[in-house]
């Protein structure tokens, strides 16, 4: 872009020469032009500082090269008296050739504090977002609502956040913490579907160090109390650590590539074609998944071997690492994966990962993707820990989100699926539209040794009071159990499962069924206003 200071034709019409084939440049432009110049430097120097880029650097990164268009740029300044804007950015721009929103803090500008002007400037965006029906993206570098403008920037965050509900599960939105964010500023991330942070800068606090420590007496550091590494492997509230704020930005970019840009649409479709080596590396998921039901493996390499070019888009990583889910390709279109981790407690569901689970089949489900869900889990963890905690509160949060998902729905179980978790974890009987199973797996209420220490308690009783060897008749019961019960083959007699399929041929059922299941429509079924889920 040229620079308005050096066009011949701002020079000239300075001059009062203008040339007659040219529109004149007004002063007051030419210095609205020196104080956004001027602004950038300023921003440039204490941002760099710190290690940060400036809002319109991480713009830059965001968005497709030369594609952004801001509205509001002198919104809340005062150009007469030298101030070039408020401590925010709006605008749209390009992501992969889609239009997306995005409002950008300024810390170099009062703090990247919110007031009056900074409030309606989001507000405005969000409402234009609304009205276009596009994707919604916050960079978050703020030090919360100005002191200064009191109770008025409180209402702006007001505001805000029911903008932010009205668009949850219209638009996809996502937050970019890169900087800090504090008090009741981080309502606004927290009610968006992505949150990303960064090991470094990032903070997210509902009550600062200081505060905390007047009020408990507790010192801790703002990094231990809401840093990037907290808040995505501790407290579940973020979804990516990124390395640095470049690698942030690219996960932004990423996670939209696989989103439509609003419930109305469809996710994006792109070309892929078949090729030996992918037939080659669905053939080889039979020697990744061991035979043995105790004997881990890594849920992630079953899931690179059935998804297009093996790319899988990780959710929630370093969180409740027993469940996995993310975001992936088949035949080009994309899909949301769900899937107990082996590798990880033996993929056991808890409270943690059940919240993991329900919130992105809901996130799935409100933006047209199909879930694929793989099943390998021994089923709820037992203990105090878990009934103190809510398990059933929380757990039930897995079943809301199945029942009352609409999208296509596929799921495979690949070595055990027992009791309740066999059930919540896309079983035919809670809404799934096509279930598999491999002919080694297990599905009942319990597994062999738990039904037989019950069903058997009074023969091996017997069988000790005769000087019978117990653990042996018990081994025979569990043989016996295993052959009669524990396999796949009554749920496949009653329906519960579509078919019996090897590991090779798992990701040509998945991409048969999602063929099939392509004409699928919502289905409104009562007048309810909406339900009342567990929270």
């Amino acid at each position: 872009m040229t620079d308005i200071m050096t066009d011949p034709a701002v020079t000239t019409a300075m001059s009062g020469n203008e040339p007659m084939d040219r529109q004149p440049i007004r002063a007051a432009v030419v210095r609205a032009a020196e104080l956004a110049r001027a602004a950038e430097s300023h921003a440039h120097d204490r941002q760099h500082a710190k290690g940060k880029f400036t809002a319109r650097e991480r713009l830059d990164l965001l968005f497709d090269s030369g594609s952004f268009q801001e509205i509001g740029r002198f919104s809340g300044g005062d150009i007469d008296r030298g101030v070039a804007g408020s401590a925010v950015i709006t605008g749209f721009g390009e992501v992969w050739g889609r239009k997306v929103a995005v409002y950008a803090q300024d810390f170099s500008v009062k703090g990247g504090t919110l007031g009056r002007a900074e409030g309606e400037k989001i507000c405005h965006l969000m409402d234009m977002a609304l009205d276009l029906k596009v994707p919604i993206v916050a960079l978050i570098d703020s030090g919360g609502a100005r002191i200064q403008e009191g109770v008025e920037a409180l209402t702006q965050y007001g505001h805000i956040f029911r903008r932010t509900c009205e668009a949850s599960g219209f638009v996809p939105q996502l937050s970019l913490i890169l900087g800090p964010c504090a008090g009741g500023a981080v309502y606004c991330p927290a009610l968006t579907d992505f949150i990303i942070m960064t090991r470094q800068n990032s903070n997210m606090f509902v009550t600062g160090p200081d505060v905390v420590k007047a009020a408990t007496g507790e010192t801790i550091s703002m990094e231990d109390l809401g840093g990037g590494k907290v808040h995505n492997a501790t407290s579940g509230v973020a979804h990516y650590l990124g390395e640095d704020e470049a690698d942030a930005i690219d996960y932004a970019r990423t996670v939209l590539a696989y989103l439509p840009g609003s419930c109305e649409d469809e996710p994006p479709v792109y070309a892929y074609a078949a090729t030996r080596a992918d037939r080659e590396t669905a053939r080889s998921l039979k020697d990744v998944v061991p035979a043995n039901d105790r004997q881990p493996y890594d849920m992630v390499e079953v899931i690179r071997r059935i998804v297009d070019y093996g790319e899988f888009v990780q959710i929630q990583q370093l969180y409740a690492a027993c469940a996995t889910v993310g975001f992936a390709c088949i035949e080009g279109r994309p899909v949301g994966v769900v899937a107990n981790q082996p590798n990880v407690q033996g993929g056991i569901l808890d409270v943690e990962s059940s919240e993991k689970i329900a919130r992105f089949v809901r996130l799935c489900d409100a933006f047209n993707l199909p879930v694929i869900t793989l099943v390998d889990t021994p089923g709820y963890k037992p203990g105090s820990d878990q009934e103190h905690a809510g398990i059933i509160r929380r757990g039930a949060k897995v079943i809301y989100a199945y029942a009352n998902a609409q999208v296509p729905m596929i799921s495979v179980v690949l070595r055990k699926a027992f009791g309740g978790a066999y059930i919540v974890m896309g079983s035919k009987a809670i809404g799934a539209d096509v279930n598999y199973a491999w002919p080694s797996s297990q599905i009942a209420v319990l597994g062999a040794a738990g039904a037989v220490n019950i069903i058997h308690r009074k023969d091996l009783h017997k069988a000790k009071e005769r000087g019978q060897d117990v653990e042996a008749v018990r081994q025979e019961y569990i043989r016996q159990y295993e052959n009669e019960t524990l396999n796949a083959n009554l749920s496949l007699e009653t329906g519960q499962i579509d078919a019996m399929i090897d590991p090779e041929q798992t990701r040509e059922a998945i991409a048969e069924s999602l063929r099939l299941l392509r004409g699928k429509r919502r289905v409104r079924r009562t007048g309810k206003h909406h339900g009342n889920q567990p929270m």
